[in-house]
């Protein structure tokens, strides 16, 4: 009796490790500092404040929590739910088909670049960071057959290796887009550090509202809806003054 209960203790030790390991992982994948280039870009924001669609901290929020509920929580989101069950059932197939569902759903050339060069990006980042282990030749193989890897893909490679749970790691995909959002509305519109703050309190339950949608979503139900911001994406391409990459 005395055999089993430290053989469970342990058992329940190396979960609470893992799990420990595997928030870290999360952190680690979702920090600005992650060397993939989200900081460079507004998403149409830049060109949301030049046209006054976005002039105050109120509109920033609109702005934000608008594309949140009606485009990250209904297209990349659920995308990445179906890519993480790729990856672990080893479906090179589906791997394809929701890469290219998500590249066939930006409605333009700067969105189509920034997920290129991101997902780019975040593959020669892990190919380092996975050199270790020991499954990584078989998904890296599967990752050279993907024709332009999106970031999604990538993503949810990393939380399929790390063993991070889905719904954590669609928290963490909505709230690091979130945050690149604040940062970029604290320059452009301007705003201070303390209403960045505020909106960020504000999309603390529309993030977890959209990771709920995220993971319960339909197949028929993905896409995104969200006219104005992809008018936004087109013309910043254009725009005579920029701060963020096009």
């Amino acid at each position: 009796m005395v055999i089993a209960m430290e053989e469970i203790a342990t058992a329940m030790l190396i979960v609470m490790a893992m799990s420990n390991l595997s928030t870290m992982r999360l952190w680690q994948l979702i920090s600005p500092s992650l060397p993939i280039g989200a900081f460079a870009y507004s998403q149409g924001l830049e060109t949301a404040v030049e046209k006054n669609w976005v002039s105050n901290e109120a509109e920033a929020k609109t702005w934000i929590t608008g594309l949140l509920q009606q485009s990250l929580s209904q297209l990349d989101a659920p995308i990445i739910v179906r890519l993480q069950q790729a990856w672990q059932e080893n479906n090179a197939h589906a791997l394809k088909y929701w890469n290219q569902y998500l590249l066939a759903s930006r409605e333009s050339s700067e969105l189509v670049n920034e997920d290129q060069q991101m997902g780019l990006a975040l593959k020669r980042l892990l190919k380092d960071m996975l050199a270790d282990d020991n499954r990584e030749p078989q998904y890296l193989s599967q990752i050279e057959e993907i024709e332009s890897p999106t970031y999604a893909s990538l993503y949810a490679l990393a939380i399929t290796v790390w063993k991070i749970p889905i719904t954590v790691a669609i928290q963490g995909f909505l709230w690091s887009w979130s945050e690149n959002q604040v940062a970029a509305s604290i320059k452009l519109v301007p705003l201070g550090q303390t209403a960045g703050q505020r909106i960020l309190s504000a999309l603390i339950p529309i993030i977890e509202q959209g990771t709920q949608r995220a993971i319960n979503i339909s197949d028929d139900k993905i896409g995104a809806l969200a006219p104005g911001f992809a008018i936004a994406c087109a013309q910043h391409e254009t725009q005579y003054s920029r701060l963020f990459r096009s």
